[in-house]
């Protein structure tokens, strides 16, 4: 098991309604923010409130909305000319991974004097970051918390990991009022990812007691939501145990690292646009069978956290209810469950697999793998 080096700087703020505080906490930090607001959520009561929180605290602010698709480094240096003419104080950003991704790159490079492709190849910025506001819109921030934020390099459509300064988001707000929003397909898959991301961080090698702690509760709480009859005895909505899950699945992310599914799944969405969530619910049960080979004990626990039938038999036996139960979700929610189902051909998947491939990323994974690994795994999907 790796040693234990945990640093986080963001105050965490979980609640029904606590986004509308977001002009007392920005007021904190500035006076003129940028707001990044993930298109879909424009017309919402919530985004309104966020609005109306900063105008009634006299924080200036305008809205930039064009982050339609991935973050990619033309849509970055877009909103950071913006920003730069702005001469803003921080960053406010509402919406899912492109929202967040544009928002972490402007606070990262703001004040840098090189561009934004001398930090995408690989240096670190070295300046002081401008504060970042964080309110993600789908349950779960994969890179919320870490020191690597996932762009798409423009030249080429390849997924790049962007070093940048750690605490640079300030406040992260999780508010389940804004996952109205989501459609039940776009509910079901993210669902299913942020259960995946919890099994990553207990198979990771990064593992640690705490990101163990973290994964194990986050599973337990996610089980709630995903349970019909277990909602009836809990007190919290579906949505707020979906926030709470998701910050816990976020904090475990941060210390272990995210599995083969999800960077195959955010190779995907760089390269092709197709939602990162769904690749990797697809992906997820045919990973899961992957640990009847080696730590099916730690799929067990995920069974018996879950309360799955057979839980309690063999490893093996576990290892094929996880797998079954991820099924029959997506077959509930309607969800493809081959990656053919996205017309997407082998040679292009191909080049999916050599992306995550190259990821420095990899080397947290749950044992030693390769392209031609990750390859394997989609083809039993495909």
């Amino acid at each position: 098991m790796a040693d234990l080096v945990f640093k986080i700087s963001p105050d965490i703020i979980l609640g029904s309604y606590c986004a509308s505080r977001i002009g007392t906490f920005a007021k904190e930090r500035g006076s003129r923010f940028m707001l990044i607001l993930d298109p879909v959520l424009k017309a919402q009561a919530t985004t309104n409130a966020i609005t109306e929180s900063l105008t009634s605290r006299d924080v200036e602010f305008f809205v930039f909305d064009e982050a339609y698709g991935t973050p990619d480094t033309e849509l970055i240096n877009r909103a950071l000319e913006l920003a730069r003419d702005a001469h803003i104080h921080g960053v406010i950003a509402v919406g899912g991974t492109a929202v967040q991704s544009v928002a972490q790159a402007v606070c990262a490079v703001y004040h840098e004097v090189h561009d934004l492709y001398t930090f995408v190849d690989g240096s670190k910025p070295m300046c002081a970051p401008l504060p970042l506001l964080s309110i993600p819109s789908t349950i779960r921030s994969i890179f919320l918390f870490t020191d690597t934020i996932p762009v798409v390099d423009s030249r080429n459509r390849q997924l790049r990991l962007l070093n940048i300064q750690s605490g640079l988001c300030r406040q992260a707000i999780f508010d389940p009022n804004l996952y109205v929003s989501l459609t039940d397909n776009q509910l079901s898959s993210i669902t299913l990812e942020t259960l995946c991301l919890a099994v990553d961080a207990l198979v990771s090698q990064k593992a640690t007691f705490f990101s163990d702690m973290l994964a194990e509760k986050s599973l337990e709480i996610l089980g709630q939501a995903v349970h019909p009859a277990t909602q009836m005895s809990v007190s919290a909505t579906r949505e707020m145990l979906l926030a709470q899950g998701g910050c816990l699945v976020s904090l475990a992310t941060a210390v272990s690292a995210p599995g083969p599914a999800v960077l195959i799944g955010l190779s995907a969405y760089a390269r092709h646009n197709i939602a990162h969530a769904l690749i990797t619910t697809i992906l997820f049960p045919y990973y899961i069978e992957c640990f009847s080979q080696y730590k099916a004990d730690r799929i067990q626990k995920v069974a018996r956290i879950l309360r799955l039938e057979g839980a309690d038999g063999s490893p093996e036996a576990a290892v094929a209810a996880c797998a079954d139960f991820i099924r029959q979700k997506i077959a509930v929610a309607k969800l493809p469950s081959r990656l053919k189902d996205l017309e997407l051909t082998m040679d292009q998947l191909s080049l999916v697999a050599e992306d995550a491939g190259q990821l420095d990323l990899m080397n947290g994974l749950s044992r030693s793998m390769t392209a031609d690994d990750l390859f394997e795994l989609i083809k039993k999907a495909y």
